[in-house]
């Protein structure tokens, strides 16, 4: 738990160490004039900077690691049944719809609304791992865990063209937009609520997504935007303080807005109305203003209003 008074001795305008990497931006339009000026890509110059410190076939490893980590998470979380241990007996329901999909896909039942079905399911499945304390991968946190790997996964499944270079993309774009929240707002629920990490996590699926799929630095940002933007102001109030009522589901709808977020940036050139820097700004904000009761203390929301036992 943050007290306010903690909150307000932080210092959110340190700047980042700039003289140990090649492109060292510590916000979205440095980002941006850095790719416009060296004609590279985001996940180009995250992973110039990535290789001062580790050469380039282990640093591809490193990335082929937290992607099978990823998929083995979803894989783990699609085959377990049970309750969720913590006392509010909530059933494991990953298992059941992911059966429920494959059933319907053998048949060709097909809907428009497909692609949600199979994004929700696979972020399900890695919170439900995440709250029965299963291996999970902080993209960016725990509690917001299955929002890139959900995304990354479609991307793998429902691209015809998604190839290993397209994952690494994916993954440095991603981290490079979290590490930009972090550094000029937060990404813990106990700061700033959950839109700092669901929110923060589908903006870092969007960017991931938007560049896998070919997306200019302009596109990407834009994409980051609009996740970012329509998770402002949401709360953390996990029911009994477990990470599962309303937090796995919630994941499930921040993967498809991610989505959402990346077509709309692609059917676009990148200009847009709200920069990427001033939705964090905000962010960060909203979260200073937020009452301690909505900020991961399960004193407020539905932690008061729903009857935990």
């Amino acid at each position: 738990m943050v007290t306010e008074d903690e909150l307000n001795d932080v210092n959110y305008n340190t700047k980042l160490e700039t003289s140990q990497v090649p492109y060292p931006f510590d916000s979205a339009s440095e980002m941006l004039l850095m790719a416009e000026n060296s004609g590279l890509s985001i996940a180009e110059m995250k992973r110039i900077n990535e290789e001062t410190k580790m050469e380039r076939t282990a640093f591809d490893a490193a990335l082929d690691e937290i992607c099978s980590a990823m998929s083995d998470c979803i894989d783990r979380g699609l085959a377990q049944e049970g309750e969720l241990p913590g006392g509010l007996r909530i059933p494991r329901r990953a298992k059941k719809l992911y059966k429920e999909l494959l059933e319907d896909q053998k048949k060709n039942r097909n809907h428009s609304l497909w692609i949600n079905d199979w994004l929700s399911v696979y972020a399900i499945a890695v919170n439900e791992e995440n709250a029965a304390g299963g291996r999970i991968v902080t993209a960016p946190t725990n509690g917001a865990a299955g929002v890139v790997p959900s995304v990354l996964r479609c991307y793998l499944q429902f691209n015809n063209s998604s190839n290993r270079e397209g994952v690494h993309n994916f993954l440095l774009t991603a981290a490079a937009i979290g590490g930009i929240i972090k550094h000029n707002a937060s990404i813990s629920g106990a700061e700033v609520g959950c839109q700092g990490e669901v929110g923060t996590a589908s903006s870092m699926a969007a960017a991931g997504l938007t560049a896998a799929l070919g997306g200019t630095p302009a596109q990407i940002e834009n994409a980051a935007e609009i996740a970012l933007e329509h998770h402002l102001g949401m709360t953390c109030d996990p029911v009994a303080g477990l990470v599962q009522v309303p937090c796995i589901e919630r994941n499930a709808m921040g993967a498809v807005k991610a989505v959402t977020a990346s077509s709309l940036a692609l059917y676009g050139d990148g200009a847009h109305f709200v920069s990427l820097d001033a939705c964090i700004e905000t962010m960060r904000q909203t979260g200073h203003d937020m009452s301690e009761r909505y900020k991961e203390t399960s004193k407020g929301g539905l932690a008061r209003n729903v009857t935990s036992c």
